[in-house]
């Protein structure tokens, strides 16, 4: 079945989309081998190995972490470019660890589910799946030395923790093994659209637009790998890897969110169908159903945000206004964080914040705080706020939280903390334990706007806040009609004691 356009196709066409997408990579190349690939979404990371020996028979390995899918996947596609080039086999490793920072068995059972997924679509490409148990320094070696690998492809992260990875491979990895790394999550790759700190999006907004014609283009297909692989797929016993896990397992799965590339494909094609009208003008209001809720998708890289965008895009001749504002979202300030936590090493507590922001934070310290609750308090939704605790319930029920209401929920914990630190620590916290899209560049970055000012300016000074933009509930009230919000997420007020 063939597309002219997807957007001929109605909501229940779901896997009529994916094969759109399909058709329009087989329209943009017939393999990766043929497609111009951007060298510089590349990154060599080993400077002494730099080229595969001419001897390997080994598979080259795709390392997957950030961006957990097969198609429009710029790192999946240069390891088989590679390994076609090489006439070698393919193959890809995840790395499994029993616990995350604050990730929860939500997070773990919406990861899995669509590894389990990758797992299949790679087997019908004829490329071998491996999940690996334990840190990558020393399953990912292990698994590398064993298979005479010829080279290693990665993901990239700005994160600390993954960054870590990077070097404690590059510590023990044979010097025989190049290691190369692709943003494959960001459009414009983040050593590209800037080589420093952002101070703002005002500063970023024209260095990516001004590269959206070089790097948001159509994707070409991974196709069925011509080399087989010597060392077959490991055999996963899914349900069995949750008793392994020592994450925080009484959070769990958030019931009507479904993972994995299908099912993002099903939510992409009801908020272009449905919500993407509505975006432009509805978006801030808690109450309507405006946004798109892919966030969990791109998070865990289930579906290409550059895929996404490339559909969105081609509703502007209807919603141009709506798609304006969702690409300045997905593109700069998205973007923007990832630039932001890729150059602070900082970026999720208080030294990562700019002069100012701290200078008028540490001038207010000694406000007094009047209600100030503990985290128990504030996890558990037993504010004075019905506002306040309704957006905590909504995003312990449905793992996600309104975009205008998140910055309402931080800047109350900062008003309701015993100091800045605390504020940053309790919000980061709630949001990676709760939120599907947690753990993540904007989360890190809304917290730091909503309490620190990042990438925000300096406003009229107050108690506690000084010149951090204040938010308060009538401001709310002007926006949107918050009985209607705590009706239905049932938040109470609670009086302090």
């Amino acid at each position: 079945m063939k597309f002219s356009n997807c957007q001929e196709l109605d909501e229940n066409h779901n896997n009529s989309l994916v094969e759109c997408f399909h058709q329009k990579r087989l329209s943009c190349s017939d393999s990766v081998i043929e497609f111009p690939y951007k060298k510089k979404r590349v990154r060599i990371l080993t400077e002494n190995q730099r080229e595969v020996r001419e001897d390997c028979q080994g598979p080259v390995v795709y390392w997957m972490y950030r961006d957990q899918r097969v198609q429009d996947n710029w790192a999946f596609l240069y390891a088989q470019r590679l390994a076609l080039k090489l006439e070698l086999p393919l193959c890809v490793c995840f790395c499994l660890l029993p616990k995350y920072i604050h990730t929860t068995l939500r997070h773990y059972k919406f990861m899995l589910n669509g590894l389990e997924e990758v797992s299949e679509e790679c087997e019908d490409l004829n490329v071998s799946f491996h999940l690996l148990k334990g840190p990558a320094h020393q399953s990912l070696v292990e698994f590398l030395k064993d298979v005479d690998a010829a080279t290693v492809v990665c993901d990239f992260s700005p994160l600390r923790l993954p960054l870590q990875w990077l070097e404690e491979i590059k510590e023990v990895l044979p010097t025989t093994i190049p290691f190369i790394q692709i943003d494959a999550h960001n459009i414009v790759p983040v050593w590209v659209a800037s080589q420093k700190q952002e101070y703002a999006a005002r500063t970023i907004r024209n260095k990516l637009n001004s590269q959206l014609d070089e790097y948001l283009t159509e994707f070409p297909p991974l196709i069925k790998h011509k080399y087989p692989n010597r060392k077959p797929s490991t055999k996963v016993n899914w349900k069995s890897i949750y008793n392994t896990l020592k994450c925080l397992k009484t959070v769990d799965e958030v019931s009507g969110v479904k993972p994995g590339y299908k099912n993002a494909c099903r939510q992409l094609l009801e908020f272009c169908q449905k919500r993407l009208k509505l975006f432009h003008d509805k978006r801030n209001d808690p109450n309507i159903d405006a946004l798109s809720g892919l966030s969990p998708w791109f998070n865990f890289g289930q579906i290409s945000i550059q895929r996404c965008i490339l559909e969105i895009k081609t509703y502007e001749h209807k919603f141009k206004d709506s798609v304006a504002a969702f690409c300045e979202e997905a593109i700069v300030r998205r973007e923007l964080a990832d630039n932001f936590c890729f150059y602070n090493q900082n970026y999720d507590n208080f030294e990562g914040l700019q002069d100012w922001s701290r200078k008028t934070l540490n001038e207010h310290r000694k406000d007094e705080r009047s209600p100030c609750y503990s985290l128990e308090e504030f996890e558990q939704a037993r504010t004075h706020d019905d506002l306040w605790n309704s957006a905590q319930l909504q995003l312990m029920q449905e793992g996600k939280m309104h975009g205008f209401l998140r910055m309402y929920w931080a800047k109350k914990i900062l008003e309701w903390s015993k100091s800045p630190e605390d504020a940053l620590e309790i919000s980061l916290l709630l949001n990676d334990r709760y939120s599907l899209d947690g753990t993540d560049p904007n989360g890190y970055v809304g917290c730091m706007w909503s309490i620190g000012g990042i990438h925000d300016q300096g406003w009229a000074e107050r108690k506690i806040f000084g010149k951090i933009r204040y938010m308060n509930y009538q401001g709310c009230k002007r926006k949107f009609d918050i009985a209607a919000f705590v009706a239905r997420y049932g938040g109470v007020a609670h009086i302090k004691k």
